[in-house]
């Protein structure tokens, strides 16, 4: 189960990663307003807070990859980071209205703070 948790862990840093790209980067390009289901205009009028958000998104890799490389505290940081994970999901699919960020966001950490409280 210990490789799981590691996994699970690997794989929430990677998806922050991934949105952290995706926001900073490719927000006004063709695969961010397909993401994001933006229009060109909007998405250029919220560049620079797309750019904000993104960073914190590296922030949340970042701690979850600290956790995994800090093998003697891995368990505070890494329920630490996940849990700021799925805060931000709650909140992001609750001020959004869209469920589908619940799922992708909060629901991998979720399961990533179960393995990591009973590994």
């Amino acid at each position: 189960m210990k490789y799981l948790q590691l996994f699970i862990i690997a794989f929430v840093a990677l998806l922050h990663i991934y949105f952290m790209i995706l926001e900073m980067f490719y927000w006004d390009k063709p695969r961010g307003l397909k993401a994001f289901g933006f229009k060109l205009e909007d998405a250029k009028i919220s560049k620079t807070l797309a750019k904000n958000q993104g960073l914190y998104n590296g922030f949340l890799a970042a701690g979850l990859i600290w956790s995994l490389i800090n093998t003697s505290n891995i368990k505070s940081i890494a329920l630490f980071f996940l849990c700021c994970v799925t805060i931000a999901g709650i909140y992001g699919a609750y001020t959004t209205k869209k469920n589908k960020i619940f799922f992708i966001q909060s629901i991998p950490a979720i399961l990533g703070i179960i393995l990591t409280l009973f590994t």
